[in-house]
């Protein structure tokens, strides 16, 4: 990096965070040994960060888990980053998941290639007919809520609350993983029971189009982003979710070569917002 001040961050993650198949913890001590040599660096857990965050020049904000978790202690660090104009990697801008997975209902009206979903009764309808359906919160994180019904419905009373999916048929999923608007790497699970069984996976040209539909619709101009989609059985590929808030990264099933030019971009990045 070029000579010149190095700024402060408040790398903010919960290293003891237990997650299926994956190992928060390991990937963020990994970055940020990697982060230190061009900023000072401290990591906080996310109920800590609204009280430490003054004292530094931004907040990286990792694996720290579902807020769900820890709901008014994000809220309470959201609102003082917004009050006194903090610099937070990812911005708090962002209409993806940071945002709760209204997403995914607009994006369904609106005819991008998503996995249709809907959020009220009155439209159970405009669902395709399928085997089974998921119903799952639209605040939710990490499966938290989910299950399984053989119709589409909703309950009384939950208008808005939930959302309701159709099961989809597909051959694998496949994550694209992005900083700023530049794709990094992907990586993909060829068997779908084992959705964190991942390897790396060689995005075509129309695959990266499709990756870059939902980047260039949530409009961040700094932070990491990764695109969630399925294979489905006819080929196309549907977007299951855009992790915009603290995406994991799997930094761990990527060559060497691929984590440090990671590591060296998500640098760049951080400190052009930083400034």
């Amino acid at each position: 990096m070029p000579a010149g001040p190095r700024p402060s961050v408040l790398f903010v993650t919960d290293l003891a965070y237990e997650a299926r198949g994956r190992r928060y913890c390991d990937e963020d001590i990994a970055l940020t040994a990697r982060l230190r040599e061009d900023v000072d660096l401290a990591l906080c857990h996310p109920r800590d960060a609204a009280a430490l965050m003054d004292g530094f020049d931004g907040v990286v904000v990792r694996n720290s888990g579902p807020v769900l978790h820890y709901q008014e202690a994000y809220d309470a660090f959201r609102a003082r980053a917004l009050e006194r104009g903090t610099r937070v990697y990812n911005p708090l801008t962002g209409r993806g998941d940071m945002a709760g997975k209204q997403y995914l209902v607009d994006l369904s009206r609106a005819g991008y290639p998503v996995i249709p979903t809907v959020d009220r009764a009155a439209d159970l309808g405009l669902l395709p007919e399928a085997a089974g359906y998921v119903v799952k919160p639209k605040l939710g994180a990490d499966s938290v809520g989910l299950r399984f019904t053989d119709t589409p419905v909703l309950e009384p009373g939950t208008d808005g609350t939930l959302l309701v999916q159709p099961r989809i048929d597909f051959r694998y999923e496949v994550s694209f993983y992005f900083v700023d608007h530049d794709f990094q790497y992907a990586l993909h699970a060829p068997h779908p029971d084992r959705r964190w069984v991942l390897e790396p996976y060689a995005a075509s040209a129309a695959d990266l189009d499709f990756a870059r539909a939902f980047i260039e619709w949530n409009t961040l101009d700094h932070g990491i982003q990764r695109v969630d989609a399925c294979r489905t059985a006819s080929g196309e590929l549907l977007l299951v979710e855009l992790e915009d808030l603290n995406p994991y990264l799997s930094l761990d099933r990527v060559a060497p070569e691929t984590r440090e030019a990671f590591a060296a971009r998500m640098t760049v990045s951080l400190r052009e917002l930083l400034g």
